[in-house]
């Protein structure tokens, strides 16, 4: 069994996640190394030091750039990287329809345009799980199509069944692949990804089909794109009821901290967002105070760690004064610093909520903490 449920209180789950290179304590948070690194200046070795678990990679990018075949030949993302735990890469589709400014959607795939270059790429089921076979990541995700919210009914319908039949091929596809001779990694996991924008009777008519496949893991997408915050609770809660319990449940690209506390309080295990390194490039760090930003003038003689409850590398050798100088003197260390920082805190706010689940406190943490972490100082 892949997902291992420990405890649970509520609908808040305690677990871990079994693959071939290693295991996973959930509730978790992937750390976004997009490329095959952490903008910011923060290495593979760096994660390990920060408690990250899982690296998310992404497969419209690097098969764009280095290519995947490259990475297959130097020994898939985990060696190229020097990641030693499980990866995950997405699918592309999620670039393929926020970065191509023109793309022509069809049953076969999607032929759109490179945001680098302008060359016509096609891009379908069986390519995606080309791709990602070639990185021989831990985990692969379905090729699907995320709509923008909102979208015509009629629209999203098409495309959820669309993204059924792509995720069939998907299953296909990879299953072929990983007994070639050649297979970077023959035990690579397929997680399939719930589609049907804000409408509760197509996200369960599309939950209820996926999960027929028997996947090694299901994920909530086409959220946090554009919806109001309180309507993604509720279609997590609606997608929550249809999922199995004895899988792993990934919300896609969500989110803030009490996102996050929201979402394992409805059910979910694992998380990715590029929230924290893309503020800490701009200033703006997590605490347990709530967000500060360190441009502010107030900050010029202030010799306290970023946050006092903090333990991080950073916390505990560099002050807020430091970092403010760094920013405006446009050293990359800024960036590198306040990266680090907020990966550990996020990492660390993960590590509190499975302690709290172990010890029947969730809801306790849950309240404490609530309307606290996303505030501005």
């Amino acid at each position: 069994m892949l997902y291992e449920l420990i405890k649970q209180e509520g609908k808040a789950r305690r677990g871990r996640y079994h693959t071939v290179h290693g295991t996973v304590e959930t509730p978790a948070f992937m750390n976004v190394a997009t490329v095959g690194a952490i903008k910011g200046a923060v290495s593979a070795y760096d994660l390990r030091e920060l408690g990250c678990q899982v690296q998310l990679c992404n497969t419209y990018h690097l098969h764009l750039r280095p290519g995947d075949s490259l990475v297959k030949e130097l020994g898939g993302i985990r060696e190229f990287t020097r990641f030693s735990g499980p990866v995950l890469t997405d699918s592309g589709g999620f670039q393929v329809f926020s970065l191509a400014k023109l793309r022509d959607i069809k049953e076969e795939g999607v032929t759109f345009a490179s945001h680098i270059d302008g060359r016509k790429i096609f891009m379908g089921p069986e390519e995606s799980m080309q791709i990602q076979a070639n990185l021989g990541s831990t985990i692969a995700m379905a090729f699907d199509e995320c709509v923008k919210n909102p979208a015509p009914r009629r629209y999203v319908e098409d495309s959820s069944a669309r993204t059924i039949r792509w995720l069939e091929r998907c299953k296909t596809e990879l299953e072929r692949l990983k007994k070639q001779p050649d297979a970077v990694n023959p035990d690579q996991l397929l997680w399939g990804i719930n589609q049907g924008g804000t409408y509760p009777e197509i996200r369960i008519e599309n939950m209820r089909a996926i999960r027929e496949l028997e996947l090694d893991g299901y994920a909530i997408g086409g959220l946090a794109v554009g919806e109001p915050t309180e309507t993604m609770y509720e279609i997590i809660e609606t997608v929550e009821e249809e999922m199995p319990r004895g899988k792993i449940r990934y919300l896609m690209g969500v989110g803030t901290p009490e996102n996050i506390l929201e979402a394992v309080r409805r059910g979910v295990d694992i998380f990715d967002c590029v929230m924290p390194t893309r503020n800490a490039r701009h200033g703006h760090v997590f605490t347990s105070e709530g967000r500060r930003n360190l441009f502010n003038a107030k900050y010029e003689r202030d010799q306290n760690p970023l946050d006092p409850e903090c333990d991080c590398p950073v916390c505990r050798g560099f002050s807020r004064a430091y970092i403010h100088h760094l920013f405006k003197s446009s050293e990359m260390l800024a960036m590198r610093l306040c990266v680090m920082h907020n990966l550990y805190f996020y990492n660390r706010l993960m590590q509190r909520i499975r302690k709290a689940i172990e010890r029947g406190e969730f809801e306790a943490f849950y309240r404490q903490n609530r309307g606290v972490l996303d505030q501005r100082i």
